[in-house]
Order: structure tokens, then C-alpha cells, then sequence
């Protein structure tokens, strides 16, 4: 592995924003613009970094950031489908240059270990449908389907979701 995974540090916090910005609108899984109010949130990384744990992957060589992911535990506000005892992870996002060198995989199994640490039962997770390649990741590593537990968050989006018992 030729990356870190750690907590953002706040002079990285644009940076990522951006990176997972531009990962939700390359990849077309949302119909948004530019000025989408969505956008902001996404880029909004000091906001997460304030109400969830945000881990970083950074390149050892130049300390790029290729990706990120927001870690909450369930029952916290940050959380839209976590409940007690369980974990959550939003917002994965890998920078396109960065795709094929295992940054979301690491991403999602650093939040397995953070999930494991803390004593949660099981770790969740929101996916949009076109999202085919974290999908592969998760099934992987062992998450199942859990469609009972689907959710719109807007009228129009339709969130599938994902476990993995601890």
C-alpha cells in the first residue's frame, strides 16, 4: 500500500471536499448541478469532521488525498441509519486518479476496524444503485443486502442499504 489512512487534518479539508464532490458528480449517480445545494454538503468536510470521525487516504510519496470517508457511531445525528450499537459510514469517495489502487476498499475496512473498536454489533451503510463498484467492495467484505431497511431521502432517490455483522 503506497497510501495512509488517517483522520483529516483540518488543511485538508477543501481538498477533500472536492475530491468527494467530484466523485458523486463524475460519476453521474446523482442528477445534480454545480450549484446543487447537495454539493455543498459534500464539500462541507469541516462540518463532518465537527459531527462524525472523517478518516483520510493520503499518497505517502506527496501527501495527495485520494479519498475519504465520514465514520459515525449509531444514535448520533450523524448517522441516517445507524441505530445504537451500530456504526455508520457515509460519503465514501475515492479521486478518479486514484481508482484502482485499493484506497476504498482500505477506506471501508479501516471503518470496519473503527466499527469493531468501539464494540458495534453491526456497521451500515446507504449506497445509490449505479454505484455497482462500491458494491463489489462491500460484498467482498462481507456485507449483505438489507433491503428492509432502504430509504428515500428525497422524493426520487431511493438509497439501497448495506450491513456487515461484527
Amino acid at each position: 500500500m503506497d497510501f495512509t489512512i488517517r483522520p483529516v487534518r483540518p488543511e485538508e479539508y477543501e481538498e477533500l471536499g472536492e475530491v468527494t464532490a467530484r466523485a458523486y458528480l463524475d460519476d453521474g449517480h446523482l442528477d445534480l448541478g454545480e450549484d446543487d445545494d447537495y454539493l455543498h454538503v459534500l464539500r462541507d468536510v469541516a462540518h463532518r469532521a465537527a459531527e462524525a470521525e472523517v478518516l483520510v487516504a493520503v499518497d505517502d510519496e506527496d501527501g495527495t488525498v485520494l479519498g475519504g470517508v465520514a465514520f459515525t457511531a449509531g444514535g448520533r445525528e450523524y448517522a441516517d441509519i445507524a441505530v445504537e450499537g451500530e456504526a455508520e459510514f457515509r460519503m465514501l469517495a475515492v479521486a478518479h486518479a486514484a481508482r484502482g489502487r485499493g484506497v476504498g476498499e482500505a477506506l471501508v475496512r479501516a471503518c470496519v476496524d473503527r466499527a469493531r473498536a468501539l464494540g458495534s454489533t453491526r456497521l451500515v451503510l446507504s449506497t445509490q444503485p449505479g454505484m455497482v463498484r462500491a458494491h463489489r467492495i462491500y460484498e467482498r467484505l462481507g456485507f449483505v443486502r438489507t433491503p428492509e431497511r432502504d430509504w428515500s431521502p428525497v422524493p426520487g432517490l431511493l438509497l439501497l442499504t448495506y450491513a456487515l455483522e461484527l
